[in-house]
């Protein structure tokens, strides 16, 4: 697997000078390279084909179908929560592992986390549930930085002049990002709460906040919980072979973390037919494991 490039963590600023865009996606046309939008035409930098999506992968740099959750980070930074060492990970990439059972004695958390922690874990080991809840297995959107971690479909781009869509084949998930320097002055919480972005140094650097700390929110598969002073920093990054995809996420919450938290996820840049995938439609537990029931549209979330 090519080695981690160096990801520098870049703070906030006003007015940042655009760099080149890292993992942009036009629509073509097949016939002569045309480009179908006007607006992303206006987009400087680099502009990449819409005919591939980016593959997750996981800790050991394979096709992620059964990863735990993020990388550790360069540079001696302090890494994410890993599996419980009482209970090491087996298994490969054909079989499945060890439940995701989180190191809740980390620590980096706060003692209701690593209580809520300890808890989900016990649930699984007295099996009462059977399979891990993973939101976006049960057609729950995995939040910030948590929809990062979906393993089993790619994540496209979308760039125009002054916004980003971060979107997933997953149910049609969507993440936008508005290309400006400020928060609005209040910010109402939602699943992928309020996201600004820039363009620095060849990274695009997204900025949220605005994150709702609910009983389906967590920051990983290790079911690691948040509050609403969640407040999260990514820096994504294209390889200089332009094969592979890669971001360094800052997670800060005071009320959750005694410090703050750096987290490394990679994706292989990859060929697909993009196929419609409507996750409500399996809202079934076949093999009885408890497991928690889709969202229903009946009233909104927040």
């Amino acid at each position: 697997m090519p080695a981690l490039s160096k990801l520098k963590i870049a703070r906030p600023t006003r007015g940042a000078r655009w760099a080149a865009i890292l993992a942009g996606v036009v629509l073509a046309a097949s016939a002569g390279g045309a480009v179908a939008d006007p607006e992303a035409a206006k987009t400087p930098g680099l502009m990449l084909p819409s005919d591939f999506g980016w593959t997750p992968l996981n800790e050991r740099g394979g096709i992620a179908r059964y990863g735990t959750g993020f990388s550790d980070p360069p540079g001696g930074l302090r890494g994410p929560i890993h599996q419980d060492p009482k209970y090491p990970l087996r298994g490969n990439e054909t079989r499945m592992p060890t439940p995701s059972l989180g190191n809740w004695q980390d620590p980096i958390l706060k003692p209701w986390a690593a209580a809520q922690m300890r808890e989900s874990n016990e649930q699984l080991l007295s099996g009462k549930v059977g399979i891990p809840f993973r939101a976006q297995s049960q057609c729950w959107p995995g939040g910030v930085p948590g929809n990062l971690l979906w393993s089993s479909e790619p994540m496209y781009w979308i760039q125009k002049p002054k916004e980003v869509w971060l979107y997933w084949q997953r149910d049609q998930i969507v993440r936008r990002i508005m290309l400006t320097d400020q928060h609005p002055k209040d910010v109402k919480p939602s699943w992928f709460g309020d996201s600004i972005g820039r363009y620095e140094n060849g990274e695009l650097v997204i900025d949220t906040i605005g994150l709702a700390a609910n009983k389906y929110s967590f920051i990983d598969d290790f079911r690691t919980p948040h509050t609403d002073k969640l407040h999260v920093v990514e820096n994504y990054k294209v390889t200089p072979d332009g094969k592979f995809l890669e971001v360094l996420v800052k997670v800060e919450d005071p009320d959750t973390f005694n410090e703050p938290m750096y987290l490394v996820k990679r994706w292989r840049r990859d060929k697909y037919v993009w196929a419609e995938s409507f996750c409500a439609e399996n809202n079934i537990d076949p093999f009885n494991s408890n497991l928690v029931p889709p969202p229903e549209a009946t009233r909104a979330d927040f």
